[in-house]
């Protein structure tokens, strides 16, 4: 179990911390959307997110159906320092000099001036070259607008953690994250295998606010989507994208003015089933910062995790019922062999983040939320199932209308029943 400050900490995560903490835990990536007014906000929290939680540096890749392959590799690479000039001693080999009338061999002087063909060490001015290398944190906006063959290479990127250009190869650090900023709807037009490699995915309400955001802006005077010293301040101007933004240093910890339903938590009085609380502390509302040793410390304590016989079985039929659903498209819609590993992945690391060893069914419910909303393909009323017995396609049009993902997942986990 962990300690009870990295417990404490955690629990005075926002929800956009704890989704990059799961992500950077199981080293995997994610995918947060909102709405489309609000997403250079978005984009601006999450850079705060990287630098003040988990002081670490991250680069904005604003994606467009211009987008090429060289703009992406440009982008994600950390700024390469100044190459300094040094003196390197370098020892030419031994001058035979020539046959002329002027010079005979084996003499020490030169006809322009004094010269020894002895080996002489002369200073040569050199300079090192490091190759590129990959920022932490990549916040990919609107990546479902990228060409399809912009998406592979992200593809390739989060399947090898590396990204062969025409110099050189790039290699992802120790602690890697890629996120997808889309607006609402934008997985559906992701590549299928490019999508099914993110592991969870988040909706983020405007109305939760950006708390980072927020305090960062009221450092500068700036109300957030108010005035600032009386006159009104540009929500454009304060959210404008930065292709690149690199932390200095660690940010002091400051006190939130508002704070969110952490649902990742389970909501605000989920519990598991010994009856312990899992509401978000209130013991701090500072924002707390996680380390790279805490992040090592929690890695470790989800592969310990048990997973009893009777919450695996509640978890694979849950998948069943998801894969048999009638709104749910042929052929698994969605429902692939990555997702349940990633389903039970998620499951064990939301454990160990509550403190526990050992996965209860809440912690699956919860689980399934983030895992599969953005890999359910709904099914278009032509193909739904009972269209092969004589169904009207009317009806089955009206029985269809407003199905999406979430309303699957919660009328499956009302279906399955839950071990005591």
């Amino acid at each position: 179990m962990a300690d009870e400050d990295l417990l404490s900490r955690i629990h005075g995560l926002e929800d956009l911390d704890l989704a990059a903490l799961l992500c950077l835990i199981s080293r995997e990536h994610c995918i947060v959307s909102t709405e489309p007014d609000e997403l250079d906000n978005l984009v601006q929290e999450l850079r705060l997110v990287a630098s003040q939680t988990f002081s670490l540096q991250s680069a904005v890749v604003d994606c467009t159906p211009h987008t090429t392959l060289d703009d992406l590799a440009l982008a994600i690479q950390l700024p390469l320092p100044t190459p300094k000039p040094h003196l390197t001693p370098r020892s030419p080999g031994p001058r035979t000099p020539s046959v002329s009338p002027l010079r005979r061999r084996g003499t020490e002087s030169s006809y322009f001036h004094g010269y020894s063909t002895s080996t002489t060490e002369k200073q040569y001015p050199t300079t090192t070259t490091t190759p590129p290398q990959i920022v932490n944190v990549i916040l990919a906006k609107n990546l479902d607008r990228a060409p399809k063959d912009v998406q592979i290479q992200c593809l390739e990127l989060l399947r090898t953690r590396r990204m062969l250009t025409r110099t050189s190869v790039q290699t992802a650090p120790k602690q890697f994250l890629f996120v997808a900023v889309l607006e609402t709807g934008g997985a559906a037009r992701l590549v299928s295998h490019l999508n099914d490699m993110f592991y969870v995915s988040h909706w983020h309400d405007p109305e939760d606010g950006f708390a980072h955001l927020e305090e960062e802006q009221d450092d500068d005077g700036v109300v957030f989507g108010g005035r600032k010293e009386g006159e009104t301040a540009s929500l454009d101007s304060a959210s404008s994208v930065v292709r690149r933004s690199f932390a200095e240093s660690t940010t002091t910890p400051r006190p939130s003015r508002s704070r969110s339903t952490n649902n990742f938590k389970g909501g605000d009085q989920a519990t598991v089933d010994d009856g312990s609380s899992l509401a978000p502390s209130s013991i701090s509302s500072a924002f707390p910062s996680i380390s790279e040793s805490d992040i090592a410390s929690l890695a470790l304590l989800a592969r310990q995790v048990n997973l009893d016989v009777e919450v695996l079985r509640y978890l694979m039929n849950i998948i069943s019922f998801l894969r048999m659903h009638r709104a749910v498209a042929p052929g698994g819609g969605g429902i692939t062999p990555q997702a349940t590993k990633h389903f039970e992945q998620l499951s064990k690391c939301l454990a160990a983040l509550h403190g526990l060893d050992y996965v209860t069914p809440s912690l699956v419910g919860l689980a399934v939320k983030k895992v599969y909303p953005h890999r359910i393909r709904i099914v278009t009323p032509e193909r739904e199932r009972s269209m092969q017995w004589g169904s009207d396609l009317a009806a089955v049009e009206a029985l269809l209308e407003g199905v999406n993902a979430e309303y699957v997942i919660e009328e499956v986990l009302g279906l399955v029943e839950a071990p005591l």
